[in-house]
């Protein structure tokens, strides 16, 4: 999703306002940009986001379907904290290749290539980024990331967004604890696919619930499934569905 709305947070509170509300920590951005989500008090997503420091506050960038929710819930969380939050008139840039002078690498991980802000609009962008995120199991709000979703479940420690030495955070109490549960029974998978399926089907095996497909390209899918029954051939309508094994 290419359409984001850039925000800029400033204020003496702001690392300590994000640093008490984020799953990530704040301070690793004195060592580049990082991606991290807001939780509801249950430990369930909200919206998800990366930030970069920047001279006088940080930015942030988030899907633009999101965006008024998410400064919503910042401002119920601000309280009398010294932080501003405002919109900014950039936009984000992405590419492969050589990350350029004013941009970034996703930190999520490199092969999404790289990020960048700037004050006019992209206009030669033909990456087929939805490939790419089947490729490498990264999630998207909206679609794999719902109000239901659990971070963990989908990825995100693999996707350095979610740090567990930072100490407290919205919802980090239901996540501390699936951490150290000995293996997670659900979560995001890269699957192969025999036919198309719509976003949303579901899967079964032998006939009980299993999952459910996401974005799909080519014969590779992302689903969330129960990984229980997920060790054989399942079904999405007329599509057979089988789990990578290294997914």
């Amino acid at each position: 999703m290419t359409d984001r709305r850039i925000l800029k947070l400033t204020g003496a509170d702001t690392s300590d306002f994000l640093q008490g509300l984020i799953t990530n920590d704040v301070r690793k951005l004195d060592q580049g940009p990082i991606y991290a989500a807001i939780l509801t008090p249950q430990g369930k997503f909200m919206v998800d986001f990366f930030l970069k420091a920047v001279g006088d506050g940080v930015l942030l960038d988030v899907a633009e379907p999101f965006a008024d929710g998410l400064v919503q819930r910042l401002n119920m969380y601000r309280l009398r904290a010294d932080v501003q939050i405002e919109a900014t008139a950039l936009y984000l840039h992405r590419g492969l290749g050589d990350v350029p002078e004013d941009g970034y690498s996703d930190p999520r991980s490199p092969e999404m290539g790289w990020r960048a802000y700037r004050d006019v609009p992209q206009s030669d962008d033909t990456t087929d980024w939805d490939a790419l995120r089947v490729a490498h199991a990264i999630p998207e709000n909206g679609i794999e990331l719902t109000p239901d979703s659990f971070i963990l479940e989908m990825g995100f420690e693999r996707l350095n967004g979610v740090d567990f030495r930072k100490g407290c955070y919205v919802g980090q109490e239901v996540t501390a604890r699936m951490k150290h549960k000995t293996e997670l029974r659900k979560g995001l998978a890269q699957v192969t696919i025999s036919a198309p399926a719509s976003v949303g089907a579901e899967i079964t095996a032998d006939g009980k619930p299993a999952g459910t497909v996401f974005t799909q390209s080519g014969s590779r899918a992302l689903a969330y499934l129960r990984f229980d029954r997920a060790k054989q051939a399942m079904q999405s309508g007329e599509a057979t569905v089988i789990i990578h094994s290294d997914g």
